[in-house]
């Protein structure tokens, strides 16, 4: 259920152990081809498809769309906040929903450059409310075994506005892809042990601008090997790992201290 969509009461209605999601996303440049609203678009696809699957056995809070892209804004259009920012917002949003009693808290992210201040707004919560379960959960680490089945691409062709993200967005919303400009961009090595992608970690970690990651194109991997059919497959896919996982949390005894 929508968390907006319902009235006081019927809200203060619902059982505390139910799942209470947070998507945070981005609004940044995502290449020549796709919507600067990619990101905070798979997240609300997501979120859509978990409340018709798990209806008033989850409760989904209003996105968060505009969160932490510093590295992207040497492309028009992107927006960011600091970390600062994005850690005394969301804190006061999720110190809410503990206010009312809800013990299982999940921020679901849909965009890589939340994942350090993501995990530092579920351990600053987790610490100073040792009753409450507090969960991150990112769309492309929760399935990956069956996701990287589904890639056609080397290592390096799933990263941004790439062979994913182009199939989610041409299943999601065919008509904000720009197919005409798509270009494959490689990644662009420095430190061969650092190098990442979505589904393939390194073994340690560069920061670099995603103008330096992309060569100035914005686009991390291999867009053209996209389609709408692999989209729905790797958004399935997913969502049947989300809903298993929000079941479990739900069944899960209350922690005790």
């Amino acid at each position: 259920m929508k968390w907006e969509h319902l009235t006081s009461p019927k809200l203060g209605a619902f059982d505390r152990a139910t799942p209470v999601v947070l998507n945070i996303g981005a609004i940044e440049q995502h290449g020549a081809h796709l919507p600067l609203e990619t990101d905070a678009l798979i997240g609300r696809h997501f979120t859509d498809r978990l409340d018709a699957a798990l209806g008033d056995n989850v409760l989904i809070l209003p996105q968060v769309a505009v969160c932490c892209s510093e590295h992207h804004m040497s492309f028009p259009g992107s927006l960011t906040v600091r970390h600062e920012t994005m850690l005394a917002y969301v804190c006061d949003v999720l110190e809410s929903v503990v206010a009312h009693g809800f013990t299982n808290i999940v921020l679901f992210n849909s965009h890589g450059g939340n994942l350090a201040i993501g995990q530092v707004i579920v351990e600053k919560l987790g610490h100073r409310h040792p009753k409450v379960n507090f969960f991150m959960l990112t769309w492309w680490k929760v399935a990956g075994d069956k996701l990287r089945a589904l890639q056609e691409s080397a290592f390096g062709g799933v990263g941004h506005a790439c062979e994913f993200e182009t199939s989610m967005i041409q299943h999601i919303a065919p008509e904000l892809v720009d197919t005409d400009v798509i270009r494959d961009t490689p990644l662009q090595s420095t430190f061969g042990w650092a190098d990442a992608d979505l589904l393939t970690g390194g073994r340690g970690s560069h920061q670099r601008s995603m103008a330096e990651l992309t060569a100035h194109t914005g686009v991390f991997g291999t867009p053209s090997l996209a389609n709408a059919a692999k989209g729905k497959a790797i958004i399935d896919i997913v969502t049947d790992e989300l809903v298993g996982m929000l079941k479990d949390i739900k069944a899960r005894p209350p922690k005790s201290a």
